[in-house]
């Protein structure tokens, strides 16, 4: 069978839909003639491709998004692998520094370096599943739209995760720009700085735990042998890491100082190198 070729879904066949709630991650299409091609979100977006088995047992045949939409997802998996890689660097840059004793300025300032770089990636991200290749309903291959800057999708699960990651992204550039300010209270501190870092926290968790359904078809596995899985599991580490040092920064009423810097540093410091490592394997999960 050619990589072209394309078999006949016809009244006769059905299909089998996977996923998690309203969300559908997997999607097995059967023709009239017994053929059958297998759409998964995370492959079709992130590889540019669905796998199609043909009734008499042959293998299977994967059939490919075309050149400009292959093009376009390699550049923006470079641009996100990148900007992760290098934000997550400079936050852990930040977090060494700050295990150190280093001037509060040069800390914020390297923090906010790999904030802008996240900003970058998690934009980028979106993009991904603004553009990723589609396919046509009833069809067994994926299809090209127009270029786009913006989408409103909320009931894919790809779009859902990314934009809820690059608004994090954002929300942690506003408690980046905030721990500029000098002379806060305790309650201007927790409301400028703190607030939005847990925020963001939370909003990084809710992506990994969507992007960790739309790799599984479930709310939950393991799937060693799959590179998605993987990057969504240290990407998870990583933020669970950083929610921990959110909240062992936070400073009580009454108190002075965090309820642990150290802990705080050290789970920035852990949480970033997932974050980089998660840009570094990304590296990898290109057409």
């Amino acid at each position: 069978m050619r990589h072209d070729e394309e078999p006949a879904a016809g009244p006769d066949g059905g299909k089998l839909s996977e996923g998690v709630g309203p969300f559908t991650t997997r999607l097995t299409l059967r023709g009239s003639g017994g053929a059958e091609a297998v759409w998964e979100s995370r492959r079709a977006r992130r590889r540019g491709s669905l796998t199609v088995r043909r009734a008499d047992g042959t293998a299977p045949v994967v059939h490919r998004a075309d050149a400009r939409a292959l093009a376009r997802m390699r550049t923006l998996n470079a641009v996100a692998a990148v900007t992760f890689t290098l934000g997550g660097l400079l936050f852990a840059a930040g977090a060494a520094l700050a295990l150190t004793g280093a001037a509060a300025t040069a800390v914020s300032a390297t923090y906010f370096g790999g904030g802008l770089f996240f900003n970058l990636g998690g934009y980028a991200s979106l993009l991904q599943s603004v553009n990723a290749p589609r396919r046509p309903a009833g069809a067994y291959r994926l299809e090209t739209k127009a270029w786009r800057w913006w989408s409103y999708e909320p009931m894919r699960i790809d779009w859902l995760s990314n934009f809820l990651l690059f608004a994090g992204t954002l929300v942690f550039g506003l408690n980046l720009l905030d721990s500029f300010l000098q002379g806060l209270s305790t309650q201007q501190a927790a409301r400028l700085v703190w607030a939005p870092d847990v925020i963001g926290c939370v909003l990084f968790l809710i992506s990994g735990q969507l992007a960790l359904a739309e790799v599984c078809h479930a709310p939950t596995g393991v799937r060693p042998h799959d590179l998605g899985w993987w990057i969504v599991t240290v990407n998870m580490a990583g933020s669970a890491l950083f929610m921990i040092a959110a909240l062992a920064d936070l400073v009580t009423p009454g108190a002075h100082v965090p309820v642990s810097l150290t802990i705080s540093n050290i789970g920035t410091l852990a949480g970033a190198l997932c974050f980089a490592a998660t840009g570094v394997l990304q590296w990898f999960e290109h057409p």
